[in-house]
């Protein structure tokens, strides 16, 4: 749309007339244009199914603690949505790849909202946990745009789009709003259709979910501990140490002192003492061993 030859301003998107807002302005990243919008595609990314080589940014990094909101809005009917005008989603299709999602660990919660023609009927067929779906309208009915840009001569937003966003434009990062009262604002007069959502799928009750839940960015970051590098005890020392010889011992003692003084500043005091404490018997032993051969060896030089 952006670059739509019939789009008066080239590189931007309004969802309002006014044009206050740019919806293609800067920091917005377009992952997917043009051809590569497809069915295939968009089941691959859901999946995971990637094709190898797929960039990080083209790819959905999401996992068990996940929770992902799919938008879809465009031209549709009785249980399909159209891509590119040449080919179709079916609610099989999507529940399908839902419960591949799932098997594979991919959401904690999914939020599904859908925008269309008859949108209702492309959630009948969703059948894995943890999915909350709402749509703008019953089977045999149509969703209808809300107003139209007298400059470029086409509707720049959808009722249903038009009031989703309005609601959020209401919320902030610590807002309380739940999706009951979401679901709430829903009347006939406003939408001209039927709009409802499908909560049986749900491991929550709709009064529990909160909007930010899934239209707030939230990352968190977890720390793991540091493991010590030292794999053995002094216990384990000590009895490997009895069956050496005064020699050996010697000679392994000299290099634990070299651990020794690698260690962090704030405990070398205390690894010390243990190592001292482990190694005395033996390094005493050694030195006496040693004075007594120079006791001899000086003897039997005196004389």
């Amino acid at each position: 749309m952006a670059c739509n030859p019939r789009n008066m301003f080239p590189g931007t998107v309004y969802s309002n007339s006014d044009r206050k807002l740019d919806l293609y302005g800067d920091g917005i990243e377009v992952d997917y244009r043009g051809e590569e919008v497809s069915v295939e595609n968009f089941i691959r990314l859901l999946t995971g199914r990637v094709v190898e080589g797929t960039p990080r940014s083209k790819r959905l990094m999401t996992d068990e603690r996940s929770n992902i909101l799919v938008y879809m809005t465009g031209h549709g009917g009785d249980e399909f949505l159209k891509f590119q005008d040449s080919e179709e989603i079916s609610a099989f299709d999507l529940a399908d790849a839902f419960q591949t999602m799932w098997a594979k660990k991919r959401y904690n919660e999914l939020l599904f909202m859908i925008d269309t023609c008859q949108a209702n009927t492309m959630t009948t067929k969703l059948y894995s946990p943890n999915i909350i779906a709402t749509g703008s309208s019953a089977k045999g009915e149509n969703s209808y745009s809300h107003h139209a840009d007298s400059d470029i001569g086409v509707a720049v937003v959808d009722r249903f789009s038009h009031f989703v966003l309005s609601h959020l434009e209401g919320l902030n990062k610590t807002s309380k709003s739940t999706f009951q009262d979401f679901v709430k604002e829903f009347a006939s007069d406003i939408f001209h259709s039927t709009p409802a959502a499908r909560t049986d799928l749900s491991n929550r009750t709709i009064n529990e979910v909160l909007m930010t839940d899934f239209f707030g960015g939230v990352s968190s970051v977890e720390l793991d501990p540091i493991p010590i590098t030292t794999t053995t005890t002094i216990q384990d020392e000590k009895t490997r140490l009895n069956d050496l010889k005064p020699e050996a011992i010697w000679k392994l003692s000299t290099s634990k002192w070299k651990i020794i003084s690698s260690v962090n500043h704030d405990d070398s005091f205390t690894t010390s003492q243990s190592w001292i404490h482990l190694y005395w018997p033996q390094i005493s032993s050694t030195f006496l061993l040693s004075f007594t051969l120079l006791a001899h060896f000086w003897a039997a030089h005196s004389t």
